[in-house]
């Protein structure tokens, strides 16, 4: 695998989508409503996913897509090469508020994360993680995870359909500084790896909602598994946990089944 040529060209395709996301602000979009009446999806969902397969079946042949909204290939396995995509991550965010939502980007070889890219479109932040080679922000790398850190000591994320299924959670929620939801998992992930949060819990998230933030977390020294503690398949939705690993360990321990 060409990491170089593909971090650059990934880069790009990134900055040039945002553009034209950027741009749809003025305009009307296109919503269709999926699984229910907050979970939607805009024409710039579908027209930068459709971008991104174009770009990499142009430039590698070779490579698959693995995308949300059905634009791209159909994957069973992560044989090869495989590009994960949320083109719009947080779209709810995008249509209500046109802030807090990311293009989340991974690239995963034989079913190991090797390169991951978050951009918060409006603020302007580019989250960047590469295997073996740590993290970083606009170019300046992020400072390792708090090994040490303690729940008491950190903010939680957490989404309420995790507060339904484990109610025990709001008893971490008490023990730490307190509750915060985004709704763009991507970045939710990027609040841990920066040490913004200890901890952000979810009941149900697909694998473009976490391919890149689990490569960027795990170069920093962050955990991230199933809420009760297994190895995530990249493959399958699922719950997730990512956090500060003393964080991790007593979620865990404590307040998850």
């Amino acid at each position: 695998m060409d990491s170089e040529k593909i971090d650059y060209l990934a880069r790009l395709w990134i900055m040039e989508a945002a553009a034209k996301i950027k741009q749809s602000f003025k305009e009307t979009l296109d919503i269709d409503v999926k699984s229910g009446r907050n979970d939607l999806v805009t024409n710039m969902d579908k027209e930068t996913e459709t971008f991104f397969v174009e770009q990499i079946k142009e430039h590698f042949p070779g490579h698959r897509l693995f995308g949300e909204e059905g634009m791209a290939d159909s994957v069973t396995s992560l044989d090869g090469v495989v590009w994960i995509l949320d083109p719009i991550d947080g779209t709810l965010n995008f249509v209500e508020q046109q802030r807090d939502f990311a293009i989340s980007l991974a690239v995963y070889e034989d079913g190991v994360g090797i390169l991951g890219y978050i951009y918060d479109v409006v603020r302007d932040e580019l989250y960047f993680g590469e295997k073996g080679k740590g993290a970083s922000v606009n170019g300046k790398p992020i400072p390792k995870i708090d090994a040490k850190r303690e729940l008491q000591d950190a903010l939680l994320i957490a989404n309420l359909s995790v507060t339904r299924k484990y109610p025990s959670m709001w008893e971490a929620v008490k023990a730490s500084r307190g509750l915060r939801l985004h709704g763009a998992a991507s970045l939710e992930y990027m609040d841990v790896a920066t040490g913004r949060a200890g901890a952000y819990l979810s009941a149900n998230l697909a694998p473009w909602d976490i391919a890149a933030g689990k490569i960027i977390v795990e170069e920093l020294g962050g955990i991230v598994t199933r809420i009760d503690g297994e190895k995530i398949n990249m493959l399958e939705k699922g719950s997730s946990i990512v956090a500060a690993p003393k964080i991790h360990q007593t979620l865990l321990d404590n307040y998850l089944p």
